[in-house]
């Protein structure tokens, strides 16, 4: 499908006749300066899709666009999307984007458990996308940052709680 050839994957996918990327597809496709700015205007109209602006392509650092009200109902409703957020997270990872896959996950961290303007994406923000960030100890920041918004703090289940309480 569409989402596939756009953030393809090391793994199969929902479509069963796609084949999944090679190590040295991913190796040519990070090399290609023309594959790499395809990307990254593919990731920044699945963002304008889903209502969030990419502010600085430096960092990946992310924020509502205007018409996020409208955009944020729509994935709300549709769970669907779920599945392609985690898609382009995995595929962010494999591209090189490892820091765009903080902020991603980050601000859909905000949205669902600070702002509480995404509450059906909630279960897919901890259960999912949390775990695609590739970095261990940007995982375990996330993870702390959940687990400080999650409420009521006691019934969090995506890290023992007493390495929570001692994290620094």
């Amino acid at each position: 499908s569409f989402l596939f050839r756009l953030f393809p994957l090391r793994e199969h996918g929902m479509n069963w006749r796609a084949k999944p990327l090679t190590c040295q597809e991913i190796q040519a496709f990070r090399k290609s300066k023309e594959v790499m700015d395809r990307f990254l205007r593919a990731y920044k109209l699945m963002l304008g899709f889903y209502g969030i602006n990419l502010v600085n392509e430096e960092t990946g650092e992310l924020e509502r666009a205007e018409n996020w009200r409208e955009r944020f109902e729509n994935l709300n409703r549709f769970s669907h999307n779920n599945l392609r957020i985690t898609r382009i997270l995995k595929c962010l990872g494999e591209m090189g984007y490892e820091d765009y896959q903080v902020h991603l996950v980050k601000f859909f961290l905000t949205e669902t458990l600070v702002e509480e303007t995404l509450p059906n994406v909630k279960r897919s923000a901890l259960d999912y996308f949390l775990f695609t960030v590739r970095s261990k100890e940007k995982r375990r920041e996330l993870i702390h940052y959940a687990w400080q918004h999650f409420k009521p703090q006691s019934s969090f289940v995506w890290g023992p709680h007493d390495k929570l309480q001692k994290y620094r």
